[in-house]
């Protein structure tokens, strides 16, 4: 086998190039699940991005799926990829813990209905990637696997909720993996990670562990190194199911467009969100390198309204559907971020409901709006680069006190009250060399336009040192770090 820090080693081939390689026979999904093991076996310990392996099922599996290459079967989509898995999905037989104390040991036996559907396809599961308790954060840490270092500089956070997925990505230890999105749990540890997520519009992944079934702010969707490979898992996963009244048709991916006709509006803080200067300043230089390649670039007045306070209405309102049973049972199994968010519901009122919906519907409107006259809008991800994962939120940016430990996802989440698509894109490093991401936002149900110009940029950037993808420096993670695992203490509300 090649040496891990050789480039060419299958583990970081694409995912849709390690698939036609199988498909060929000229890959064995055995030889690609061992290279990946053996990156985890190396680098796991410098940045604790994995909860319960799979190991021995995994080899079982893949063996079984380079029999079916070798018979000549049909294959699937994903046929010998491995996946992770976020830890707040189940999984049939393999741990799933939620990030909480209460289920440190529990082993689901049936998989959720995305894990269904990516076995369906092929797909060989691999591990369980980690997150916050129930997600609630976008600092990657609990109290039963601790905290998940960023593969960039394992001393500072990786993002959250989906935090484990975007670290495993980022170092090469599967092509694909889950996440979930409610303030920015796909986007944000994807640009702070260097990878792709993508939040797709509601009901284009379902799912069936919604605990508001007619709920808007959760979303499921794809990580991954390119945008082609997420596209190749999203169709997998996409599609109808009846236990999700709000999904639809199956996602089709579509052809290149021509980025000199594109129309593109931006915002550096969508009139409201707190920023910090520096990346303001990168996200004005990545602006300079997308005007020549666009027919449009044109900045966009977003009337933020009463953004925040909807936010917290719904949020609350998502958490105390889905948490009542265990505050009522357990709360001290709770962290102080969940118990912040039932607390918050605990206070709201009927017409704080019915005013957080009305401020949902006009903000969507607005968005709309705007992109009637645009293909697509562009914002940074995060208002700042990642800061020590021994720092459980950003208490300040720009100089301003953030109100509680999710106000400085205010750029995220602000486009999940409205429902349209938005994906982290990669875009070079920012000025302290760590990745740096784009968050484009597309249409309402208009995924496939949004990335396929994704796509589109992801190739004009590839060609730049400055805007392409960043690639963490391996043999900088030669060195355990056992602290990352330590983690006992909750973080304070």
């Amino acid at each position: 086998m090649p040496h891990l820090l050789d480039a060419s080693t299958p583990a970081t081939l694409p995912a849709s190039t390690q698939r036609r390689l199988i498909g060929a026979k000229q890959l064995s999904p055995v030889e690609l699940l061992d290279d990946c093991i053996a990156r985890i076996t190396t680098f796991e310990p410098a940045v604790n991005a994995l909860c319960a392996t799979d190991f021995d099922r995994a080899r079982a599996a893949a063996r079984a799926a380079e029999a079916a290459v070798m018979r000549g079967e049909p294959l699937g989509a994903l046929h010998g990829l491995p996946v992770g898995i976020k830890d707040l999905e189940d999984t049939a037989g393999l741990r799933t813990t939620y990030g909480n104390i209460a289920f440190r040991n529990h082993v689901p036996t049936a998989d959720c209905l995305l894990v269904q559907r990516l076995k369906a396809a092929g797909a060989i599961v691999l591990a369980k990637t980690n997150t916050p308790d129930s997600g609630a954060g976008a600092n990657t840490r609990n109290a039963v696997w601790g905290a998940t270092g960023n593969p960039f500089d394992p001393t500072l956070n990786a993002g959250g909720s989906s935090g484990g997925s975007a670290a495993a990505l980022a170092l090469d230890y599967l092509p694909l993996a889950t996440g979930s999105d409610l303030g920015g749990s796909l986007r944000t540890p994807a640009a702070l990670c260097g990878i792709v997520g993508f939040r797709p519009s509601l009901g284009v992944v379902p799912s069936e562990r919604r605990a508001l079934g007619f709920g808007t702010l959760w979303a499921t969707g794809p990580m991954a190194r390119s945008v082609g490979d997420l596209e190749l898992m999203l169709r997998a996963i996409s599609g109808f199911d009846a236990r999700d009244p709000w999904s639809g048709a199956r996602f089709e991916p579509l052809p290149l467009p021509d980025l000199s006709r594109l129309s593109i509006g931006f915002s550096e803080d969508f009139g409201a969100c707190a920023v910090d200067d520096d990346i303001r300043r990168v996200f004005r230089h990545r602006l300079a390198a997308i005007a020549p390649r666009v027919g449009r670039l044109e900045a966009v007045d977003f009337p933020y309204g009463d953004a925040d306070r909807a936010f917290d209405v719904l949020r609350a309102e998502g958490f105390l559907a889905d948490q009542l049973p265990a505050w009522r049972e357990r709360p001290e199994s709770l962290s102080p971020n969940v118990r912040a968010n039932l607390e918050l519901a605990a206070g709201f009122t009927l017409a704080d409901r019915a005013a957080a919906g009305a401020e949902q519907a006009r903000l969507q409107r607005a968005l709309a709006a705007l992109l009637e006259r645009h293909d697509l809008i562009v914002a940074p991800v995060t208002p700042l680069s990642p800061f020590p994962w021994t720092q459980w939120f950003a208490d300040t940016v720009q100089g301003r006190p953030q109100r509680n430990y999710y106000h400085w996802l205010a750029l995220t989440y602000v486009i999940t009250l409205t429902s349209h698509p938005a994906l982290a894109l990669p875009c070079g490093r920012d000025e302290r060399g760590l990745p740096f991401g784009l968050q484009l936002i597309g249409r309402l149900h208009g995924d496939a336009p949004l990335l396929a110009a994704a796509r589109a940029f992801e190739a004009a950037f590839a060609a730049d040192p400055v805007l392409a993808r960043p690639r963490p420096d391996l043999a900088a993670l030669r060195t355990p770090r056992p602290e990352l695992k330590s983690i006992v203490t909750d973080p304070p509300t």
